[in-house]
């Protein structure tokens, strides 16, 4: 899959089958259209191209409002549409001007002129222009005015489950990260450089990897204990490049762990942290970018009367989290 940055860097195609949108989190729901839109493009000889954008519309319409925080980054989104196999991504830096194009002009000078659109498909709800003032009445319009077509995903193949990134946002922020996989269609994770801590979870028996994560924008579950498996030794392509000339040619080594996020209350921490106990594993990784990979929610961050009361508490978390691989294991033979 090819990655453009900007438009300027994409050349027009000769027959883009094209969809639009932000695709934060690339739920059942965006599959769905995802799979339609490399569908068609096979069926007619063309090439699909998703067109998102970054950052998302809301962080520069409201920009006084920073609470939106994102299922994906950028990496593991393109990282995810180049799985699903669409050949080219467009990632538009979203601006106050890009918001004030016109429905026409968005339609006719990025979508036509740009790209060589000649099938366009939107889930139902698709809006565009200036203030979303564009629709499917006037998308049709304009499809007939620049020689395209265009098909609507029905909202029934969309929301089979009430699918939406809002509702995955919610479910996350909650600590429901099993209910948030089911509308995924994976579990949701967290990547970034392992860090160096203070080193408190060694002299208890439980020594942790914490976890950098660069992207301020990326959304973090509640805090507590969850139950994870861990990723490392995976090679990643890198934003801005083509990411098919970077994907691993083998899997990455899977852990079996539990991961924390919060402040420590305990020890009277005063930032939020995230880190997890991997299991089985006592090798340094310093600087390695490691992946966590949520699957269930075991409890709520508490503050102890001390460090013997937490390490009793770990004692019993870690007793929980290896109960829940086993059922895993138990229940189709696989984590």
């Amino acid at each position: 899959m090819k990655i453009y940055h900007q438009l300027s860097a994409f050349k027009p195609l000769k027959h883009a089958v094209v969809t639009i949108g932000t695709f934060d989190g690339v739920h059942y729901g965006h599959q769905k259209i995802i799979k339609r839109l490399c569908e068609l493009a096979r069926s007619s000889g063309g090439e699909s191209v998703i067109l998102t954008f970054f950052p998302h519309p809301r962080m520069i319409i409201d920009p006084e409002n920073q609470d939106l925080k994102m299922i994906n980054t950028v990496k593991e989104k393109a990282e995810m549409l180049d799985n699903l196999g669409v050949d080219h991504l467009i990632i538009i830096p979203f601006t106050r001007d890009f918001s004030n194009l016109t429905p026409n002009d968005y339609i006719k000078d990025i979508l036509v002129d740009t790209i060589g659109t000649k099938q366009l498909i939107v889930g139902y709800d698709h809006r565009f222009g200036k203030d979303r003032k564009g629709g499917m009445e006037e998308l049709i319009s304009l499809s007939k005015k620049y020689h395209f077509t265009v098909e609507e995903i029905p909202e029934q193949d969309i929301d089979d489950v009430a699918v939406s990134s809002t509702k995955i946002r919610k479910a996350l922020l909650d600590g429901n990260v099993t209910l948030a996989a089911n509308y995924l269609g994976y579990h949701f994770s967290i990547s970034g450089p392992v860090i160096k801590g203070d080193k408190i979870g060694r002299t208890i028996g439980f020594p942790t990897a914490n976890i950098f994560v660069e992207e301020t924008y990326k959304l973090i579950p509640s805090d507590g204990i969850y139950a994870v498996t861990v990723e490392m030794g995976m090679a990643q392509g890198a934003a801005g490049q083509d990411v098919s000339a970077s994907l691993p040619s083998a899997p990455c080594t899977s852990y079996k762990g539990m991961a924390y996020i919060g402040q420590r209350p305990t020890i009277n921490g005063m930032t939020r942290n995230i880190e997890v106990n991997i299991f089985d594993f006592d090798r340094e990784i310093y600087g390695q970018t490691i992946t966590m990979n949520f699957l269930k929610f075991l409890r709520h961050d508490v503050k102890f009367t001390g460090l013997e009361a937490l390490t009793t508490q770990l004692h019993q978390d870690k007793v929980a989290t290896l109960a829940f691989f086993e059922s895993l294991t138990e229940h189709d033979g696989t984590i």
